[in-house]
């Protein structure tokens, strides 16, 4: 389809602390760069509401696919978010209050008139492991609880688990916990700070030693090929920041299956952008924060997955 010119802005980490060659936001960047959009580049610092209206200072950005010199500011500019046509909102977890303001801000520019991805009361209801409890079907046994007495009886009763908070990423203080472990009470404690946090446990799945599968969801339609992140040797987290190993592979049966049932509420909730992970024939995550895995998959399958979401983003702007 032909492209149209937008003008964009994202909201991100700060671009000079990426890894260009595993960074999908550049990704997106560099798409809308090669349609001729005009990019607007903010921290959550340079946002703010004043007289109800979402306002931001902006530095034009200009984005080059080369992991020494990715990117230039040009000028600075105050700019009415709602004049935007659409808004990438990329910040990284955690998730956190200062998360959830950004996102109301993020609400006033959508209905100011920008087009906001992914959409801010999405971001909002959406936690990526709490999520998981809206498809109890696709999933593997799951508890979430503030209780380290719940999570000691859920250990007894299925001897090997995964307990991980709820506003992670990347890995971050994920768990293996096995029957008879004597720091399965410092690791419940940790977790739940002592009973003042919500945390999740779910039962182990020992296909996570081939891999835990990243598979991205463009307006509710799977990208066909999953990146499956293998464990090390010495580590049990299938994250590539904790040294998996990446392995594009087409999508299973049961991968599709899972995607046709996640996909369409996404899609519905004003989704564009995910990423669902499975390990095995089960859903453990579903990702809509700032999902990775576009440049591993583009470079082993010759895909070009931020134009298929910017085509995605066209249709939508009519």
């Amino acid at each position: 389809m032909a492209s149209t010119a937008l003008r964009i802005g994202i909201v991100m980490d700060p671009i000079g602390s990426i890894t260009p060659k595993k960074d999908s936001s550049l990704a997106m960047l560099l798409e809308a760069a090669r349609r001729g959009s005009e990019i607007h580049y903010f921290e959550q610092r340079d946002l703010r509401i004043e007289g109800g209206a979402a306002l931001g200072r902006s530095r034009l950005l200009t984005v080059s696919d080369n992991d020494d010199a990715w990117f230039s500011f040009g000028t600075a500019q105050e700019v009415t978010l709602g004049e935007l046509d659409v808004i990438l909102m990329r910040k990284d977890p955690p998730f956190d209050m200062e998360y959830v303001y950004t996102t109301y801000i993020l609400d006033r520019a959508a209905l100011a008139g920008a087009h906001v991805v992914n959409a801010p009361q999405a971001l909002r209801d959406i936690n990526e492991k709490a999520y998981t409890a809206w498809f109890p079907a696709l999933t593997p046994l799951t508890l979430i609880t503030r209780s380290m007495a719940d999570m000691r009886v859920f250990l007894a009763e299925h001897g090997h688990i995964v307990v991980k908070p709820l506003d992670g990423m990347g890995g971050r203080s994920i768990f293996v916990v096995k029957k008879g472990d004597n720091n399965a009470n410092v690791i419940f404690e940790t977790l739940t700070d002592n009973g003042r946090r919500f945390a999740m446990a779910q039962r182990f799945i020992p296909e996570i030693s081939l891999g835990d599968k990243r598979i991205l969801l463009i307006d509710g339609e799977p990208v066909p090929y999953a990146l499956a992140r293998i464990p090390s040797a010495d580590d049990n987290r299938g994250n590539l920041v904790m040294g998996a190993t990446g392995k594009g592979q087409p999508l299973s049966e049961r991968d599709r299956e899972i995607c046709d049932a996640v996909g369409p509420i996404l899609r519905d909730r004003g989704v564009i952008f995910a990423g669902i992970d499975v390990i095995g024939d089960y859903l453990t995550e579903v990702n809509v924060t700032s999902p990775t895995g576009i440049r591993e998959l583009d470079r082993q399958f010759d895909l070009n997955i931020a134009g298929l979401m910017w085509d995605a983003i066209e249709r939508r702007q009519g």
